[in-house]
């Protein structure tokens, strides 16, 4: 695990966590989604540098 991948995965667990308070808080659905779609391609990236299949 490179340095890279392993930020990319913070950041993306930092926006799921984001996504989980903007829920709570009721805020409205376009952030939130905007939130979950940063959040997914993070870890994508993340977990793909782990493997090898993006570098």
């Amino acid at each position: 695990m490179t340095g890279l991948s392993t930020v990319l995965i913070v950041v993306g667990l930092f926006l799921i966590g984001g996504v989980v308070s903007f829920l709570k808080q009721g805020m409205p659905k376009s952030v939130i989604t905007l939130l979950g779609i940063g959040a997914a391609m993070c870890l994508t990236a993340g977990v793909m540098r782990i493997e090898g299949l993006w570098s």
